[in-house]
């Protein structure tokens, strides 16, 4: 089922997400639910906040569709354990801030402990486009946005016209 997407500056976007105790049905329904969803906007990673719920869970799919199969992943309580002091620099987007964009610099690769769906911790080190989606949804469990590596004036700007699309979306659905 898609779920609606919050858009910035919601409050819960900010909040820092619990922990998932265990693995239930009703979280593996909320993360076929949220690949569902991000399939959709459609982008390459949500965070449950994203969607009103303050779990740790993201899902990602990094995967062009003309590059090969794609490659869901769903993550309950993901944590870089390592990250390189390489850097690289992506323009980012994120589906709570849509149609605004930012280069951003981030570590080029990470290692990242998860659990999976049936319950069995994982790792990984992740690169590349795989690295900053990782890297970006982790962000948004602590209640951090990728605009909050801006300079101040851009964030402001970038928060400015989102607030306006905002507000020009709830006056068309009236």
């Amino acid at each position: 089922m898609k779920r609606p997407i919050l858009i910035h500056p919601d409050p819960r976007l900010k909040k820092v997400c619990a922990p998932v105790a265990d693995i239930s049905d009703s979280l593996r329904k909320l993360g076929d639910d949220m690949l569902e969803t991000m399939y959709d906007a459609p982008g390459i990673g949500l965070a449950a906040p994203q969607i009103g719920v303050l779990d740790r869970v993201i899902v990602m799919d990094c995967v062009r569709e003309d590059e090969g199969d794609p490659r869901p992943m769903l993550m309950f309580n993901p944590t870089i354990v390592a990250s390189s002091e390489e850097t690289s620099v992506y323009e980012e987007g994120c589906l709570s801030l849509p149609e605004q964009y930012a280069e951003v610099t981030r570590p080029a690769e990470v290692e990242v402990e998860w659990i999976d769906r049936d319950g069995n911790l994982q790792k990984e080190t992740f690169a590349d486009l795989w690295a900053t989606c990782v890297q970006h949804e982790i962000d948004h469990l602590d209640g951090k946005l990728f605009i909050d590596y801006l300079k101040p004036m851009k964030r402001q700007m970038i928060t400015r016209k989102v607030q306006k699309l905002k507000r020009e979306r709830a006056r068309s659905s009236e």
